[in-house]
């Protein structure tokens, strides 16, 4: 396939290249609306599990593991296993789900090559302690909100475009909370940690 224009005549020239103007204001518009959805942040959402420090002390924290893993047929890096060693600690949080409040969270994550894949199932609204690759994994977990705005966009033979795709807000999913035993004490001016 070649990438040679099509031999038209000189009106057909015209509207080619009005065409291509349209097709590359469009591309330049959707652009935009991707990297401010790139820049928006996330609007900061109260815990669905409310906890008091001397409850948190007395809590259990459940270690999970993969429900089931897929070998893979993959070689690893050996680059890598710094990042491998650091992603694979265990931290502890709470995680929740937006979405359809109180149901578990199930996904498979497959972070480095040469590792196999790993299916979890991870509890919500409960203290748990997991690798950092799965906490990572479900603060990835949203989506971005566009709305159109109805100001004219542009117009072209007697024609006015109306409407334009914004990025409008940022929504999480799931939310993955640090969760910190360690209880803070106040005595007067001085905060003991």
């Amino acid at each position: 396939m070649s990438d040679k224009k099509p031999r038209v005549n000189a009106e057909g020239q015209r509207e080619l290249e009005k065409v291509e103007t349209q097709l590359d204001n469009f591309n330049d518009s959707m652009q935009e609306a991707k990297e401010k959805s790139r820049t928006l942040v996330s609007q900061e959402t109260e815990p669905q599990t409310k906890i008091a420090q001397a409850d948190m002390a007395k809590s259990d924290v459940i270690y999970l593991k993969p429900k089931r893993t897929f070998p893979s047929s993959e070689k690893f890096n050996e680059k890598f296993r710094d990042d491998y060693n650091y992603e694979r600690e265990y931290v502890e949080f709470i995680a929740e789900n937006n979405e359809i409040k109180g149901e578990s969270i199930d996904f498979c994550i497959k972070k480095f090559p040469g590792v196999p894949v790993e299916e979890w199932v991870v509890p919500v609204n409960k203290p748990i302690s997991a690798p950092r690759y799965v906490k990572e994994r479900i603060q990835e977990c949203g989506y971005t909100i566009f709305t159109t705005i109805d100001a004219p966009v542009g117009s072209e033979t007697g024609v006015t475009y109306y409407g334009q795709m914004v990025a409008e807000q940022r929504r999480d999913r799931l939310i993955a909370r640090d969760y910190v035993k360690k209880p803070r004490i106040f005595t007067g001016a001085r905060l003991v940690i």
